[in-house]
């Protein structure tokens, strides 16, 4: 839930948390089990709060902590858990420890922060880069020395080599489980530690400053600055704290490689962590099935499943837009379902949401390639402000059609909402799958993707024309897409484009 953009309580045109409690019902009744709510900390909104001011109070903006806990109490009175959004590799300049470490390398709070003298040429003390463009280094004149940032200059790194730093995290958790939280999402999980040495980074390619933010970060193979190996004590010690509270952790882990994200779930630091590929493909059935594969052998239950987020084009834009994008969106989410781990749906997913549209005047995000198109405010009804806002939104763009807003989905067979409000009833009622092994049963070719865990079977049919798909005699269909029907005793027709999970139990 990207919490600026969800539900507006007051008019000021900004999501906050009572919001997102007046809208519990929905979120309930969709049939979610925990909602992850981006961050809501005080902030600068440089980088729209994931720069923090204060890790242990509210912005105005989205309310108080009072407001805090009427959600987390509507929350658990209706079975839902809250996972908040901790940001742990930086803090914002504007943070009281940030504030003391400007006024010299003497101050208690300096090495809170990763400091270093210029280069030889005078420079940034190595060739870091950030992660949106330019060097990871900006020099504090007062007193010659340079401080990191992997984001913003406004968005300072901090030095987890440091046992204070460390420290004042496990008083920053205990602060909000002591609240009710059911668990952190932890904010670039692979990035905490960086190297002892601040050692450059082989150069693989061509840096261009001008470049986009990709290119240049893809300019340089990335041993120092992010992944390190230190970074695990600091999670098995947050997954000793959590585990106190049965609450859950989970990691924006964010590599595609299958093994680098094994290595950064290893099992006895966080409980789980994003697999960033299905973000990033072309709607190919040989990708499709590699990204699905890839991760599983190695992750297994600690995965989790996502076709999109707030920081990328949403999944139905980028699967070939309108319905044809919204029915690709909707299979790779049936194909998530019964894998293992747990599947996440990023709020107007349920709705078939396409990129919003922002006039190009009106665009406020601060890096390139903007994020302003998936973070659109969203539509609970017909009419001015879509029904997210009384006032005028934080982010101006297009009016949404009716019949993308949840009023008009809600309840209404065969909306997009209904389907995926039909697949999350159909998931609470399947055998626990959480020790049947995976077999892949449509092998390895063609335009069917399909799979069995134990009395379980999944098949997706990725293709534009129709395909069929083999079933045990007696098995029951417990969800299926639009367009899928029976065809014989043992056999289901799978139009373009759709997908069916079934049961044996004989």
């Amino acid at each position: 839930m990207y919490i600026r953009s969800f539900a507006d309580s007051n008019g000021d045109g900004i999501g906050d948390l009572i919001g997102i409690h007046d809208r519990l019902d929905y979120l309930a009744d969709l049939g979610i089990d925990f909602v992850w709510v981006t961050p809501f900390y005080p902030s600068p909104m440089a980088d729209w709060g994931y720069d923090v001011a204060d890790y242990c109070d509210v912005d105005p903006r989205f309310g108080t902590l009072d407001d805090f806990d009427t959600l987390i109490n509507g929350a658990h009175r209706r079975g839902l858990r809250i996972l908040v959004d901790l940001v742990p590799n930086h803090s914002s300049d504007a943070h009281p420890w940030f504030r003391d470490a400007l006024t010299g390398p003497d101050s208690d709070h300096r090495d809170y922060y990763i400091w270093a003298a210029p280069g030889p040429d005078g420079g940034p003390p190595n060739n870091w880069i950030g992660y949106f463009g330019g060097p990871a280094w900006t020099l504090d004149e007062a007193s010659g020395q340079y401080y990191m940032h992997l984001f913003l200059p406004e968005q300072p790194d901090l030095n987890w080599r440091n046992p204070a730093v460390v420290e004042e995290f496990d008083r920053i958790l205990r602060f909000w489980l002591d609240r009710g939280v059911g668990g952190f999402r932890i904010d670039v999980a692979g990035a905490l530690v960086k190297d002892d040495l601040l050692r450059s980074n082989p150069q693989i390619g061509p840096w261009d400053p001008t470049a986009d933010r990709y290119e240049q970060w893809l300019a340089f193979d990335h041993l120092h600055d992010v992944f390190q190996p230190e970074s695990h004590d600091v999670f098995r010690r947050w997954r000793a704290i959590c585990d106190e509270y049965d609450a859950y952790l989970l990691g924006e882990t964010y590599h595609q490689d299958p093994q680098g994200l094994a290595d950064l779930v290893p099992g006895d630091g966080m409980h789980g962590g994003f697999w960033f590929a299905p973000m990033h493909i072309d709607w190919e059935v040989d990708k499709l099935r590699r990204v699905l594969a890839g991760p599983i052998d190695l992750v297994g239950e600690r995965l989790l499943w996502a076709a999109g987020s707030h920081d990328v084009p949403r999944s139905p834009t980028r699967f070939g837009g309108g319905d044809l994008g919204r029915e690709r969106t909707l299979v790779l989410n049936v194909l998530f379902s019964c894998l293992p781990g747990v599947p996440v749906l990023y709020q107007g997913e349920e709705l078939g949401l396409v990129d919003g549209r922002v006039p190009e005047e009106a665009v406020l995000d601060p890096v390139d390639n903007g994020r302003d198109g998936c973070r659109t405010p969203m539509p609970w009804a017909p009419g001015s402000g879509n029904g997210f806002t009384s006032g005028e939104a934080w982010l101006r763009s297009e009016q949404r059609a009716d019949n993308e807003t949840a009023h008009a989905q809600v309840g209404e067979p065969d909306s997009w909402h209904s389907r995926y409000a039909g697949l999350l009833v159909a998931l609470g009622t399947l055998p626990d799958l959480v020790y049947e092994p995976l077999v892949w049963t449509d092998g390895g070719y063609g335009p069917v993707i399909a799979y069995r865990r134990g009395p379980v079977g999944v098949a997706a049919n990725t293709a534009s024309d129709e395909h069929h798909v083999e079933i045990p005699a007696g098995a029951s269909v417990a969800y299926a897409t639009p367009g899928v029907r029976v065809d014989g005793e043992r056999r289901l027709a799978l139009a373009a484009h759709n997908a069916a999970i079934w049961v044996d139990l004989s």
